[in-house]
């Protein structure tokens, strides 16, 4: 890595560390109801919304009433956007006259978004209206994320309490992670990325004429809008030219925002972050990447804050950190070095050296190599979906980065809430193993973890790798799923494998290589990202449950410390094993394979003398 990404990576972690601390202890202060100033401010907006609902902000629930609030409010949830995606054409601040989405397309979408995924099989700029923007996609990334950050309040009351059968209200928590961290913070990302150029308007679509003709490719749509598949299981496309191209208005700002801080990732352009109208300038970029991982880097602090310790939620947030580094070191070397395939020649006909100046395909250079990698890592380990580059066009080992750090569980910060969440069940396995070690009952935070908690950790942590490796293998076995591929061999098992890595783990983020919109992928993804979703959810709310009502032991001479460096080379342990165990088989067969192919293939890629 040279000295220039090295800098770059290094002031992205130092700013990143100065915001986080004060950010964490904000959100322990609102999440738990310390007066603070948002109390004052937004206060009677929370109390008025109770009202309006018939909440009882005093009154708590157990661990099972409380999963059931979060499934039927998420239930309702996307059922709501499923409803609103199919009667835009007769909705208003629809300016373009967009057409209801088809049903496949509105379900995977709205699964996508109420389970904090941002999986998109369309282009926002040519489906949907401002209304279903606003209304549907945005809200869904507030409510989602505010999801992710409630059952993380209650797995940290688990810890914290003793004897207590209650882990809190899950409205109370939802309406607190809304309106005093997630609105305050949009409202000013958005601010700062208006300011640099992103736009923010209602007004209608724009029509520009271009300088020269420009002939495209236009995939053929069936009565449903979906594509027509040909005998060999590829869309039908033709040729058509134009001499106008239509320059896409709309709320682009606001909506950036939160899918940013929400780690739902959802642009209001098919490019995402690439596109000049949400992300123009480099510092736009810097904003977007801190962004991604602010939420889940303060809610490390917020963990201290909540079991008393400070140093817990350092311990979790190093062992973050260390991956990331090292992921994103080898993403960022990976395409500045190139990829093997483009050997350049030397006046001799020997192979020379490869790209120059890196791997530059599916970058923008307005961000360059550096950049794009590291928005790469950022929105792969902050289980957002957003990409500012077309990850298909990484090398293949830089393509890897992305996809082990969904495959690790979304753990590396991951998405708010769950992100940590995934870490402390890591977390939970380290002690236990650490305890059979030694001969000791294993004990995380003064609780003894017992075989209920461990069945409900292995349930969390199977649960996602099932879906990836089953989706990923139906698909290479059926022609739908082998259809959607666009490249042959292992680049495009990588494009399969990635897109249900993707989704399962509620990333988001595509290796834009895929064709999607299918009935095969829109029915299948769906399934991984709700299971995915709610099956975690519901392990972990289980397990703040159990350990909530019992009793918190004093630490004596052979309790683990889980504070120090020795835990957190064990947490780092337990988190790549189980990862690297479960998915290298996979990994092996899509950018291990071919990256090892390249060598042979560049003698037939050489002119001969």
């Amino acid at each position: 890595m040279s000295a220039g990404a090295l800098l770059r990576v290094s002031l992205f972690l130092v700013v990143l560390a100065l915001i986080s601390k004060p950010m964490g202890v904000y959100v322990y202060k609102v999440m738990e109801g310390v007066p603070t100033w948002a109390g004052r401010l937004l206060g009677p907006l929370e109390r008025a919304l109770y009202r309006c609902c018939r909440v009882d902000p005093r009154a708590e629930m157990s661990w099972k009433v409380y999963f059931t609030g979060l499934l039927i409010f998420n239930a309702v949830g996307a059922a709501f956007l499923y409803l609103l995606l199919r009667v835009q054409a007769i909705l208003p601040l629809n300016p373009s006259h967009f057409g209801p989405v088809s049903a496949q397309s509105a379900f995977n979408t709205a699964v996508s978004f109420a389970t904090n995924t941002s999986w998109q099989d369309y282009a926002g700029e040519t489906t949907l209206g401002n209304l279903a923007q606003m209304a549907g996609i945005s809200s869904q990334s507030f409510l989602s994320a505010a999801t992710g950050i409630a059952a993380l309040m209650a797995l940290l009351r688990g810890f914290a309490r003793v004897g207590a059968n209650t882990l809190g209200n899950v409205w109370v928590d939802l309406t607190r992670g809304t309106i005093y961290v997630l609105l305050p913070l949009s409202a000013l990302i958005a601010v700062l990325l208006i300011s640099q150029g992103t736009i923010q308007t209602l007004s209608p679509n724009r029509v520009v004429a271009l300088l020269e003709p420009s002939t495209y490719a236009v995939a053929k749509l069936g009565p449903e809008g979906t594509p027509i598949m040909g005998a060999e299981g590829k869309p039908i496309a033709s040729m058509a030219m134009t001499r106008i191209q239509t320059l896409p208005m709309g709320p682009v700002a606001s909506q950036t925002a939160i899918a940013l801080l929400s780690g739902d990732g959802g642009g209001f352009y098919n490019a995402n972050s690439a596109h000049p109208f949400a992300n123009p300038t480099p510092l736009s970029n810097f904003a977007e990447m801190l962004a991604i991982l602010l939420i889940p880097a303060a809610l490390c602090h917020t963990f201290g804050k909540v079991v008393g310790d400070t140093r817990q939620g350092w311990a979790i947030l190093a062992a973050m950190v260390v991956v990331f580094i090292f992921m994103g070191a080898s993403a960022i070397r990976a395409e500045q070095a190139g990829d093997a395939a483009f050997t350049q020649l030397a006046v001799d006909q020997t192979p020379g050296p490869t790209q120059a100046g890196g791997n530059m395909e599916g970058k923008e250079t307005r961000f360059g190599i550096v950049d794009s990698a590291l928005f790469a890592t950022v929105t792969t380990s902050g289980g957002d979906g957003a990409v500012n580059s077309m990850h298909d066009s990484f090398t293949s080992m830089g393509g890897l980065v992305p996809m082990a750090l969904m495959q690790l569980g979304e753990v590396i910060f991951g998405g708010p809430g769950s992100g940590l969440c995934g870490m402390l069940l890591h977390a939970l396995i380290a002690v236990f193993i650490a305890a059979l070690m030694i001969g000791r009952s294993p004990e995380y935070l003064g609780k003894k973890i017992e075989i209920f908690e461990m069945k409900m950790v292995m349930l969390a942590i199977l649960v996602t790798p099932f879906l990836v490796l089953v989706g990923t293998a139906v698909g290479v076995l059926t022609q739908a799923g082998r259809s959607g591929a666009t490249n042959p061999g292992p680049h495009g098992f990588s494009q399969i494998l990635y897109a249900f890595s993707s989704t399962a783990n509620n990333n988001g983020s595509a290796f834009a290589g895929l064709t999607a919109n299918t009935l095969f992928y829109d029915v299948s993804t769906a399934v991984a990202m709700w299971f995915g979703r709610f099956v975690p959810l519901l392990a972990v709310i289980a397990i703040a449950g159990s350990l909530a009502a019992k009793k918190r032991r004093a630490p004596g001479l052979g309790t683990l410390p889980t504070h120090n460096l020795l835990f957190v080379v064990l947490l780092l342990g337990t988190v790549l094993v189980i990862g690297g165990l479960t998915y290298v088989p996979a990994l092996a067969l899509g950018p291990i394979a071919e990256a090892s192919q390249v060598p042979a293939l560049l003698p037939s890629r050489l002119p001969q003398p």
